[in-house]
């Protein structure tokens, strides 16, 4: 299909005036509007603005510039089957279509106000762009700069003309571009919702920030896409780039960590922590969670919610560790990891959850869930046994907690002194996970907390949990085998505490 006119009409013009010669050597008609206009003209580039040749001015502040008969069936008409009656019109064919949108996301990000976001949605480009890339049979759309060298080569390469083939490639883009804006778009309105149901229609998309080298596994391709509505908190500054297992890895330790106020440290291994601690510094913190399981530690991730100084950076060399994130790192302590030259070392810039949903793919769709930002005071705790628990064993169990929400499920916590000293994690059955714990932690159980993810079907986990010296158990309770259960801790002279709240996570 030859180009012989084009529409011209951007926001952002970088780049235009080298494309638009271009086509101008092309010997190819360029329409454009407003500001586009003046740009090219003061370029000395010939163009005809759209309002002259619509005989029809710009409104409305410029809110309506290109929603005309004769501007959208120049680009929707099939060129044979429309023939006479877009020459009765005097409406001229637009075979090329230059479009961006409006910066809705960046505006958004810039805290400007409500008025300032409302006016950044963009309405005619988007016309323009959907209209363009329907009718991809006859008309290409240019939705990215980073498209103006391809099309130069297509044009090029194909006398003036583009092939169906790359005109449904551009219509492709347009699509998913215009599926993207709308989804900030709806993601805004939503955020400023204060109803709490889940909406009707979810949209989920974002761009192409970063390839990875490959999936979970060698044999899967994998990318990392960004969802520009909320500011991306982490930055990179030094070490390999990241794989598609670290970054589900740091998802976990960042949601661990954000739980802290104190000063705490999570290390990560396959996306269930094998260490948590909290301690008066972050070297005290980062040195208790690698007691719970130095072995498993290796090669794990490890985020902390305070600053990396010199000595914790030698404390953080010791060990093979793939990624490490801190809020900042002092400019030696930098010096000593960059050593390592395949270590990541990652900034965050803040450690609220991620998002107020959660989305898993399935088949047939995907699920939606908001993600469980429960959190459980000393107040809300009810105690079941007739053993009451100390003031640092509650402390102790809430914290146990904390983490056990974020353990694959079946989970079981042992924490003691704000340490988690056994993690059981992913077991078919709880007694299983109870096993793991009590084995990872092993003297350390004496006088230790443990908590639960779900209620204990039936009293064996008990009875397992303090024959190695547990004092104090956090659970939901509302198994059928309650009382039972109750009973075994009240025999073994253990607190129990429900809460009413299930953890499962998988």
């Amino acid at each position: 299909m030859k180009i012989k006119r084009a529409l011209i009409s951007l926001y952002d013009k970088t780049n235009i005036i080298d494309l638009a010669s271009f086509l101008i050597q092309q010997q190819i008609k360029i329409l454009s509007t407003g500001n586009t206009y003046k740009v090219l003209s003061d370029a000395g580039i010939k163009t005809q603005e759209v309002s002259d040749y619509t005989q029809f001015p710009e409104i409305l502040g410029g809110r309506v510039k290109t929603l005309h008969p004769k501007i959208h069936g120049g680009i929707l008409c099939d060129r044979e089957k429309h023939k006479k009656e877009i020459q009765d019109l005097e409406i001229e064919p637009i075979d090329l279509l230059i479009t961006n949108l409006y910066p809705f996301w960046e505006t958004v990000n810039s805290g400007s106000s409500e008025e300032q976001i409302i006016e950044q949605i963009d309405i005619g480009g988007v016309a323009l762009i959907r209209a363009a890339a329907k009718n991809f049979h006859f008309t290409s759309v240019i939705s990215s700069i980073q498209d103006y060298e391809g099309l130069k080569t297509e044009m090029i390469e194909n006398n003036n003309g583009t092939t169906l083939g790359y005109r449904k490639h551009l219509a492709t883009k347009a699509f998913a571009l215009t599926a993207y804006y709308d989804s900030n778009i709806c993601s805004w309105f939503l955020s400023q919702n204060k109803n709490n149901e889940l909406p009707e229609f979810f949209a989920l998309y974002g761009h192409k920030a970063q390839e990875l080298r490959y999936g979970e596994n060698p044999h899967q391709k994998a990318a990392f896409y960004s969802n520009q509505f909320t500011e991306y908190p982490l930055e990179k500054i030094h070490g390999k780039e990241l794989s598609y297992n670290n970054i589900v890895d740091i998802e976990s330790a960042l949601n661990i960590i954000s739980e802290f106020e104190e000063p705490a440290a999570v290390i990560i291994k396959h996306n269930n922590p094998c260490g948590a601690a909290v301690g008066n510094n972050a070297l005290e913190a980062y040195e208790k969670a690698l007691l719970c399981d130095e072995i498993s530690s290796f090669g794990g991730i490890v985020a902390l919610n305070r600053g990396i100084d010199l000595k914790l950076a030698g404390r953080l060399s010791e060990i093979f560790l793939e990624v490490i994130i801190a809020p900042s790192i002092d400019d030696e302590a930098l010096k000593t990891l960059q050593r390592k030259k395949n270590l990541r070392v990652i900034i965050h810039r803040s450690l609220q959850q991620n998002a107020k949903y959660q989305v898993k793919n399935v088949v047939g769709g995907f699920l939606v869930q908001e993600s469980n930002n429960h959190t459980i005071k000393a107040e809300e705790m009810s105690q079941v046994t007739e053993n009451a628990a100390t003031e640092k064993e509650k402390e102790d169990l809430i914290f146990a907690w904390k983490i056990c929400k974020h353990v694959k499920s079946n989970a079981i916590v042992i924490a003691k002194d704000g340490c988690a000293i056994g993690i059981g994690a992913g077991q078919t059955s709880r007694i299983d996970s109870v096993d793991i714990a009590v084995k990872k932690a092993g003297e350390k159980c004496k006088g230790a907390v443990l908590a639960s993810d779900a209620f204990f079907p039936f009293p064996d986990s008990i009875v397992e949990s303090t024959k190695h010296g547990i004092k104090a158990v956090i659970q939901p309770g509302g198994s059928l085998k309650d009382q039972d259960v109750i009973a075994a801790a009240n025999e073994n002279k253990i607190a129990m505490f429900f809460i009413g709240i299930r953890g499962f996570f998988h």
